[in-house]
């Protein structure tokens, strides 16, 4: 750690000032031309002595959380000693970090005084990027002398790492949560009786129930009407599989597409658990990669959430023959199986489609895809410019061929979800209830 002085701002200023200054009495007065440099000289004499008396370095430190959540802030407090009165200009910082953390990989703040004499603190929130292990490595600290003319530095190198895990902000969302008080997905999960497919019992019938509830031969034998009950089926099998090829590294509202993936999944993940089914995770690229078992409580749901965090960014193209087989291979019954995904060119998106076709005849597919505002942006703009229009033809070009795809794979017995990114989650939602209503899926 170095204490050297550098001139500040203001010393700069004046500086710049006296320089025309030493011209004007260079040309009227030549004798008294080294009046100009002995006022820089003595003006660098004021500005060590400040910096002098800006005082020493007692003590810093940096205190980051442990553990933060993609694209949410997390909070990092500064901390630092100085011997000098804690009235005068507050010290500044500078943060250097893995850019995982934060968009330039720098933050700035200004320290304040605690009320404790010679004692600062200031917090600035970082904003992760990508999920993974990011580092503090570097803080700069610098602050003014009594006259601002000479600042006093220091650079300290340190080793504080933050994990970044996936988003989680929909899963503490109040909506889902006053959702899922009630007792089909609450804490003590009932056996639901009257819906669903699966025999539960034989009860008398009643006036007002389904007529088409009775049975008959067990009415014939007990020589009164009783009615079937039967129960929802439960227990099903449902694998969240990823693209985590180059079309999902790229970013939608500051985030890789892949995270709000993962963040859409874990919400979807979180309420299949509570329904009393099974959740696992399959990640690819162009390889086959992460394949948790299944998961079947909630009290495990952190496995699947450290599970997701280790979902890399691929900058390939995704191996969809390769990555289906191997995952239809690995299921032995019948599953729901939810496909994050996107296609950037015609022949990524046919090799899809093919294995998708595959895959959707022994199992229930949902693919999801986020919807391309910027692509329908430039459709929808009103070119002016031949450049513009040229834009906007391409731009048309690309929607349609995206329109094509889809359809293709609603043809196929696919069920589709095309939305933003904030709303693919609880679409999802909607969507696996829907199928766990009309039993899909076993």
């Amino acid at each position: 750690m170095t204490f050297p002085i550098v001139p500040s701002a203001r010393m700069l200023g004046l500086l710049v000032l006296l320089a025309p200054l030493a011209v004007v009495v260079a040309a009227t007065t030549p004798g008294a031309w080294v009046a100009a440099p002995a006022i820089a000289l003595a003006l660098l004499g004021v500005m060590l002595v400040d910096g002098w008396l800006a005082g020493g370095l007692v003590s810093l430190s940096v205190e980051p959380v442990a553990d933060a959540e993609v694209g949410q802030p997390a909070a990092v407090t500064v901390r630092a000693e100085i011997d000098r009165d804690s009235d005068a200009r507050p010290p500044e910082v500078a943060l250097g970090f893995d850019p995982r953390l934060g968009k330039g990989g720098m933050a700035l703040l200004e320290l304040a005084g605690t009320g404790e004499p010679s004692r600062f603190a200031g917090r600035v929130e970082l904003v992760p990027q990508r999920r993974g292990t990011g580092r503090i490595d570097t803080v700069w600290l610098r602050w003014h002398g009594p006259l601002g003319l000479g600042l006093r530095q220091a650079r300290q190198d340190i080793d504080h790492q933050i994990r970044v895990w996936p988003d989680l902000t929909p899963t503490r969302s109040p909506l889902l949560q006053a959702f899922l008080r009630d007792a089909q997905f609450g804490l003590i999960a009932r056996r639901i009786r009257g819906e669903g497919t699966q025999f539960e019992a034989l009860s008398e019938y009643e006036a007002g129930m389904d007529r088409r509830r009775i049975d008959w031969k067990a009415s014939a034998r007990h020589t009164a009407l009783y009615a079937r009950e039967n129960e929802a089926e439960r227990d099903n099998q449902i694998v969240f599989a990823f693209d985590c090829g180059q079309a999902m590294c790229e970013p939608v509202d500051g985030l890789p597409r892949i995270d709000r993936a993962v963040s859409a999944a874990l919400t979807a993940c979180y309420v299949a658990l509570k329904g009393g089914d099974r959740v696992a995770l399959f990640g690819f690229a162009d390889k086959p990669g992460l394949m948790t078992p299944f998961i079947t409580d909630t009290r495990s749901f952190h496995r699947l959430q450290t599970a997701a965090a280790e979902l890399d960014y691929v900058p390939r193209e995704p191996n969809f023959t390769l990555a289906l087989a191997t995952l239809t291979a690995r299921l032995k019954r019948r599953s729901l199986i939810v496909l994050f995904s996107d296609f950037s060119d015609p022949t990524s998106a046919e090799l899809m489609v093919e294995s998708v076709e595959r895959l959707v005849r022994h199992h229930l597919v949902i693919f999801v895809t986020m919807r391309d505002e910027e692509l329908e942006s430039l459709t929808a703009a009103d070119p002016v410019t031949l450049e513009q229009v040229s834009t906007a033809v391409v731009a048309a070009g690309l929607a349609q061929q995206r329109a094509i795809v889809l359809q293709r794979l609603r043809r196929l017995g696919v069920d589709v979800i095309e939305a933003p990114h904030d709303s693919i989650g609880y679409r999802l939602i909607d969507r696996y209830l829907e199928a766990k209503r009309l039993e899909a899926i076993g």
